[in-house]
C-alpha cells in the first residue's frame, strides 16, 4: 500500500493526516504566519470610503505572502512523497496549496479538494479514513 495523505489547512495550521501500511500518522505544521493585512482607514460602514485614499502597505503584504510560501513549502515537504492528497479546508489556503502543488508537478496526486470547517484532529483522520476506504 501507498501512501495516501489527507490534509486540513488554512493559513494559521495544517493538519495532515498519512495512512500507509504502518498504520496512521498525524502530524500538525503550525504557520509563521501573522494575520491577513488589512487596511486602516475608514470604515465603509462608517462614512465615505475611498480605496485611493489610503495607500497600499505593499511591504506587510509582502511579508505575508512570504511567510506562506515558506508555510506551503513545509507542507509540500512533508506530503510529497503521497499518492493520494486530499486536501480540505475552510478558507483560500487549500487552493492556493493546490497552485503550489501544481507548480511542484504534483496536481496529479491530488484526488479532491473540500471546503469544510474547523474540526478536530479526531474528525479529520476520520474523514480522510472514509475517504480513502472508499
Amino acid at each position: 500500500m501507498k501512501t495516501k495523505v489527507g490534509l486540513w489547512i488554512d493559513h494559521r495550521k495544517a493538519t495532515v493526516v498519512a495512512i500507509t501500511e504502518k498504520g496512521e500518522e498525524i502530524k500538525e505544521i503550525i504557520s509563521e504566519v501573522e494575520k491577513q493585512p488589512r487596511r486602516s482607514g475608514d470604515s465603509p460602514l462608517k462614512g465615505t470610503y475611498e480605496s485611493r485614499q489610503i495607500p497600499a502597505d505593499n511591504t506587510r503584504q509582502r511579508t505575508f505572502t512570504g511567510e506562506l510560501n515558506i508555510y506551503y513549502d513545509r507542507v509540500i515537504a512533508y506530503i510529497r512523497d503521497a499518492e493520494s492528497i486530499l486536501i480540505f479546508g475552510p478558507g483560500e489556503a487549500k487552493d492556493e496549496l493546490k497552485e503550489r502543488l501544481e507548480r511542484n508537478n504534483l496536481s496529479g496526486r491530488v484526488v479532491g479538494i473540500e471546503t469544510v470547517d474547523k474540526m478536530t484532529d479526531s474528525q479529520i483522520a476520520a474523514k480522510i479514513r472514509q475517504h480513502f476506504a472508499e
